[in-house]
């Protein structure tokens, strides 16, 4: 029993011992941002679950590789949860020890909810954070040991949502940037992720937190990321499950669909069965996801040192 107890203590901190550095997106001022009574709030369910809401600092978790594996590829992690809540474990920390162990350095971004009492716009919050987290690796690429030219972002559900945004949106960045630094990445990962805001495909939750009760048609085409594809929308990678009752599969399909017209290179692997949420592991198959995505990877030459 005593080992067994040991065993459950080190896979519990595994996380603090992986995780180098916890960095603040923003040196200074946070932009779109207000005085409010908005507190953070950091739940701990009773499977392991990390819960995050009201974000007030946007900060990346960074996990690096063993150095004799690092290949120089860094990926941006992006937890789902609606945009009401971060699901900081399974779709954030777990992800980002997997990428490790590819030789990826992974950068879980703990970005901000839409809040009207925390921000005079809550519906580009998420996204300012997630183009200057793209800004900060590539601009500190030497001292994390990535390559600038090598960074992706991956997100789960309305996290995939705000990687979708990132990847169809950098032509007009939502924040100013003397350096001028680009805040395109250079390949996506979306993981049954909300693309569509309209009537008939969206997910409720994430439209009203996003974009208000009343969302203007010019609001929802322009978060209907599968409208926003272009020919420089960045290589795609894809996973849904057929019977996804969260969030459509067709939000998946239309993004492809639209990456195949524009010649955007993509691909997509769909599951008859597994829901919404399953992380890295979707239990009613024995494929798995994440080996397909390194395959990707190693197709594409993101492997290579």
């Amino acid at each position: 029993m005593k080992k067994l107890l040991l065993t459950v203590t080190l896979g519990a901190c595994s996380h603090l011992l992986l995780a180098q550095q916890v960095i603040s997106v923003y040196a200074v001022t946070i932009p779109d941002s207000k005085p409010s009574d908005v507190k953070e709030s950091t739940v701990t369910e009773a499977n392991g679950g990390i819960r995050i809401s009201n974000v007030i600092q946007p900060t990346l978790t960074v996990y690096k590789p063993a150095k004799e594996k690092a290949n120089g590829t860094a990926v941006i992690v992006c937890p789902g949860g609606g945009y009401a809540r971060l699901a900081f474990d399974h779709e954030g920390l777990d992800v980002a020890k997997r990428l490790t162990e590819m030789g990826v350095t992974a950068f879980v971004l703990k970005y901000r909810l839409p809040n009207d009492q925390s921000q005079p716009d809550k519906s580009i919050a998420p996204l300012l954070d997630a183009q200057q987290a793209i800004r900060l690796v590539r601009q500190r690429a030497t001292e994390f040991g990535v390559n600038p030219a090598r960074v992706g972002i991956m997100g789960f559900s309305a996290g995939g949502h705000l990687a979708s945004t990132a990847g169809t949106h950098f032509a007009k960045p939502v924040g100013q940037d003397p350096t001028n630094t680009s805040v395109r990445p250079d390949f996506l990962v979306l993981l049954y992720p909300v693309i569509s805001l309209t009537d008939s495909l969206m997910h409720a939750g994430s439209r009203t937190n996003l974009l208000g009760n009343t969302p203007t048609a010019d609001q929802i085409r322009l978060y209907s990321n599968d409208q926003q594809v272009s020919a420089q929308t960045p290589p795609t990678f894809l996973v849904h499950a057929a019977d996804d009752k969260t969030v459509k599969v067709q939000n998946s399909l239309r993004f492809y669909e639209a990456c195949v017209r524009r010649g955007v290179p993509a691909e997509m692997h769909l599951y008859p069965k597994g829901g919404h949420g399953f992380g890295m592991n979707n239990q009613t198959t024995k494929d798995s996801w994440v080996d397909r995505m390194q395959n990707w990877f190693d197709a594409n030459g993101w492997l290579v040192k």
